[in-house]
């Protein structure tokens, strides 16, 4: 028996910070949001509350920007104030 899930796509929701059509500022804006609460976090209390960013930048930045990102991050050259 095959048993179908149903699967709902959402994005990020509306900001008024980021008008335009053009979502580069605000795939950015969400990724630093996301490692800024992880790294707050990180000093004690759940991480979970930061996982809506993970989900709003996952659903507005290409893969291969994040990848890029992530490696800046490793290697301590990412331009963005986390």
């Amino acid at each position: 028996m095959l048993l179908l899930s149903k699967i709902e796509l959402k994005t990020a929701p509306a900001d008024f910070r980021f008008p335009t059509t053009n979502q580069t500022r605000h795939c950015f804006t969400r990724y630093v949001e996301y490692h800024r609460c992880v790294n707050e976090k990180a000093k004690g209390d759940e991480t979970a509350d930061c996982e809506k960013f993970a989900k709003y930048y996952r659903s507005l930045c290409p893969g291969e920007w994040v990848e890029k990102w992530n490696e800046q991050r490793e290697n301590g050259t990412f331009a963005g104030p986390l």
